[in-house]
């Protein structure tokens, strides 16, 4: 059988032609190497570790698991699981349901994953950023600052329950554009129809995809691919006109400055009108750089802009609101008549450019008319005027201290807010050096993800109260003082902790670096897929007994601070420092049985 590289090059090779049909993909599913590729793939997320309904997991992984998948496909036989269905906290409040699929599931799902992104990944837009390799909300909001300048109106779109709500029989017929293949057509209606376990009840809903499932995000994407498609052919027919035509006031500041230059021209070098007209030209070059050159409501000029991240859009619109109001109608009468999905009207908003929009968790919006200044050029200009302007809220950063416990909000007389540090009681019987770390990944994961914000150094705020935090919390596990913790702690201008390990003392520092805006980074360099764990199970070779016979068994643990290195196999994963461990039968039965 050919090699899964090859498979998917050929695969991608015919993408870009429109008029292709794919034949003969659901034979892939009888190549081992193809699932051994996906378990490579799929193997290190914690996530993927958790239990389906069957309540295995990738512990115990081995080829006999793959021929009897394998087998199942060449008869047709093969029947996916229900998911298990639980429930994770919102941003909002509100819970969101994720569906985990058995092991066996995950692994045929990412076969599948790995064919349609081949498949479909050159034919999505340049709008759309959610779940693609390469692409972010950070690759999102890079395109909004450029696109997205001058524009006078943003529409905030979000589809109502999108993944609840997507329509199989829809969903199948796209597909079909493509694929000429009913066998992988069905095995896709199998996981579509498989429904999910929920309180010891089977629900097979005839809509919806499961969030938290391998193959999901593509087909979401797929689906919602004729949204993106649809909103490049409506920017042909809405955009118009080259350029707005120049305000009279302005040309009107324009042509008297150019004939003040003429007549200054014309002057000696020190008299004294040469100097009182120079000061006159000064004074209207200012004035015409504060001013707007274009007419701001021109109807002779109209533009549109789109990007999407998953089922959240924003669009811009350079025009009225009327346009504004009259496009939301139109993209609203498509999704209810073609992919039979709702625009929420709760989120769904008109916003003002001046106005900021939410997306992605910033705030956006349209710098105005501010005092004009010199660029690195020496050239003046308004630098902010028209530009799209990136915020963090301050919601973002006050709803993580809150959930994390950090900060306890109090009200003084007159009711004004007093924030305090506070301790954090689930951190008290942790070490020194953990409690460290946690905050680190609290602190530094935020600014990561808010530092192309132009108000990034607000989480200066964000960062007193964490490092106070910190230093309560310490000192409800010592019994001392706050005073005392910044003493003890403090050293060097930095809080840091030492802590043993088996190869000496390391320190933790508590970061430091402030938090200053940074440029958005488009290109992303993706990362190089390492096949470490396949070569060390082609080899055969029990890494516990040094016994080397076919029939190896992979076994798995979540985390490796889970082990306490008691056993053999767990001085053994420590020793190597990787989550998986390659037997023989001999030796994982010994290891399942707890010896």
């Amino acid at each position: 059988m050919r090699s899964p590289e090859a498979v998917l090059k050929s695969l991608k090779s015919h993408s870009v032609s429109p008029g292709y049909r794919y034949e003969r993909l659901y034979r892939n599913l009888y190549n081992p190497a193809f699932y051994l590729l996906a378990y490579q793939q799929t193997y290190s997320k914690p996530g993927n570790m958790s239990p389906g309904v069957d309540g295995k997991t990738f512990d115990g992984m081995n080829l006999a698991r793959v021929n009897k998948i394998i087998t199942s496909m060449k008869d047709h036989s093969y029947c996916p699981k229900p998911a298990r269905r639980t429930y994770i906290p919102k941003k909002n409040g509100k819970l969101r349901p994720l569906g985990i699929q058995s092991s066996d599931d995950k692994l045929v799902q990412q076969v599948m994953k790995m064919m349609l992104e081949n498949i479909y990944e050159d034919t999505f837009t340049d709008t759309s950023h959610g779940f693609r390799p390469n692409r972010s909300c950070h690759s999102a909001l890079s395109q909004i600052k450029i696109n997205f300048t001058g524009v006078r109106w943003f529409i905030e779109g979000d589809i109502h329950s999108y993944f609840d709500m997507v329509d199989h029989h829809v969903l199948i017929s796209i597909l079909r554009r493509r694929i000429k293949d009913e066998a992988f057509i069905s095995l896709i209606w199998k996981f579509l129809r498989a429904g999910h376990l929920e309180n010891g009840q089977l629900h097979r809903p005839d809509r919806g995809l499961h969030q938290g499932s391998i193959i999901s995000p593509i087909l979401a994407n797929i689906y919602l691919n004729e949204l993106d498609c649809f909103m490049a052919t409506y920017k042909t027919s809405f955009d118009k006109g080259t350029k707005r035509q120049l305000s009279k006031e302005y040309i009107s500041v324009q042509n008297k400055e150019q004939r003040l230059r003429k007549s200054i021209s014309g002057l000696a070098g020190n008299s004294r009108e040469r100097t009182q007209k120079l000061k006159e030209l000064k004074a209207l070059r200012n004035q015409r750089v504060s001013m707007s050159c274009s007419q701001p409501m021109d109807s002779s000029f109209r533009r549109i802009f789109y990007q999407r991240y998953a089922d959240d859009f924003l669009i811009g619109i350079i025009g009225s609101k009327q346009d504004a109001i009259a496009t939301k109608q139109v993209i609203q009468s498509f999704l209810l008549k073609e992919l039979h999905l709702e625009l929420s009207e709760e989120k769904t908003l008109i916003t003002h450019g001046y106005e900021k929009a939410q997306f992605l968790g910033y705030e956006i919006t349209i710098g105005r008319k501010g005092v004009p200044s010199r660029d690195k050029l020496g050239k003046l200009s308004d630098r902010h005027h028209g530009r799209v302007r990136l915020y963090l809220p301050k919601q973002a950063w006050l709803k993580k201290l809150i959930q994390s416990e950090a900060i306890k909000i109090e009200h003084n007389a007159d009711g004004k807010e007093i924030w305090k540090p506070k301790t954090r009681n689930n951190l008290l019987y942790l070490p020194d050096h953990e409690s460290f770390r946690i905050y680190n990944w609290e602190i530094v994961g935020l600014y990561q993800y808010y530092r192309f914000a132009d108000n990034a150094s607000v989480l200066n705020d964000y960062y007193y109260i964490m490092k106070y935090s910190l230093a309560k919390t310490l000192a409800g596990k010592h019994k001392s003082s706050v005073h005392k913790i910044m003493r003890k702690y403090f050293r060097e201008g930095r809080m840091q902790t030492r802590y043993q390990t088996h190869n000496g003392f390391k320190t933790v520092y508590l970061y430091d670096y402030g938090f200053k805006k940074q440029p958005i980074i488009t290109n992303h360099a993706s990362k190089k897929q390492t096949k470490e764990l396949l070569t060390r199970f082609s080899k055969d070779c029990c890494e516990l007994c040094g016994e080397t016979k076919p029939g190896t068994i992979v076994h798995h643990v979540r985390k490796l601070s889970e082990l306490s290195g008691v056993t053999d196999w767990e001085r053994k994963m420590l020793e190597m420092n990787r989550k998986t461990l390659v037997v023989c039968e001999t030796c994982y039965s010994k290891i399942v049985s707890g010896f």
